[in-house]
């Protein structure tokens, strides 16, 4: 099978492994680039997927609450040049501002919201003669609490990554520090008891075929009882490491997340957290002819 140059370099952004390795490790499984993630990680050449999405197309991401509502979006453009330009960025805070007033309850509903008294969807097709570049209302949703939880919010480097955090209790000091760790830690579950028992068996499929290869090279092979205590540490170390309660506090590390939030009398109910361009592939571009399309 011919494997192109491009598929070999994203896996390799996925795992770390080295361009050779991730050549076989396509080639073993037809293309296939999840499946290849596997293959080398039952192979011990990557430890771990690092399912750090392909961030592709620019534009902001953006957060807004409002008593006991809170919407969450992002809209792509297609340079970091019109990304950062004000007018793009005040576009993002009125459609903000027009979904947290109308409260649509999914991404559907948010393109036929009226902002500044027209429709969403339209007002992006005229926005695009406007600012030369296509534009997406591409992630949306509501996020609703009660008066008894509190609202955290927190955007980052002009819109590269929002998040929010529900918290159980009213605490605004610690809402907005969770929303921050979320932001920085990119969790993918609140705890294990979120994790799908499809999610967990993978999992350890994967690290016991890892184990079962490292054990067969071995000077010294373990038995098999061995060999499954050190799947579970492992498998115990990768769900920990995916979930928010039981990741080292950024503020403090010598504590977890859920230690912080106890040690305040409240509990995380749930968080969001959105990142520019996550899963969409970027085209290459040249950046000078980029420069001299924004100034054509």
């Amino acid at each position: 099978m011919d494997i192109s140059a491009k598929l070999v370099k994203e896996l390799r952004e996925k795992t770390g492994a080295g361009l050779m390795d991730c050549k076989k490790a396509l080639v073993e499984t037809n293309g296939d680039i999840e499946q290849a993630v596997d293959w080398l990680r039952e192979k011990g050449i990557a430890k771990a997927a690092k399912k750090a999405s392909r961030i592709a197309a620019e534009g902001a991401c953006e957060v807004k609450v409002n008593e006991n509502a809170a919407v969450i979006f992002e809209l792509n453009c297609e340079t970091d040049f019109v990304a950062k330009n004000d007018k793009f960025q005040d576009l993002v805070s009125r459609i903000g501002e027009a979904l947290l007033e109308a409260q649509p309850v999914d991404n559907d509903q948010a393109l036929e919201t009226k902002v500044n008294g027209k429709v969403l969807k339209d007002m992006l097709l005229e926005e695009v003669s406007t600012i030369g570049e296509n534009l997406t209302f591409r992630r949306y949703e509501l996020v609703l609490k009660n008066d008894d939880q509190t609202f955290g919010a927190y955007v980052h480097m002009g819109g590269k990554i929002a998040s929010l955090a529900v918290l159980n209790g009213v605490n605004q000091e610690v809402a907005k520090d969770i929303a921050m760790h979320v932001a920085a830690s990119s969790p993918r579950y609140v705890s294990r008891n979120d994790i799908s028992e499809e999610f967990i068996a993978h999992e350890k499929e994967v690290l016991t075929k890892e184990a079962l290869n490292e054990n067969q090279e071995s000077d010294k092979p373990k038995p098999e009882n061995i060999i499954e205590k050190m799947v579970e540490g492992r498998l115990n170390k990768n769900l920990k490491d995916i979930c928010l309660l039981n990741q080292p506090f950024i503020k403090n590390p010598d504590e977890t997340v859920e230690q912080y939030v106890k040690s305040k009398g409240v509990s995380v109910a749930l968080f969001k957290r959105l990142a520019v361009g996550e899963g969409v592939e970027k085209k290459e571009e040249n950046f000078a002819d980029e420069v001299m399309r924004q100034v054509g």
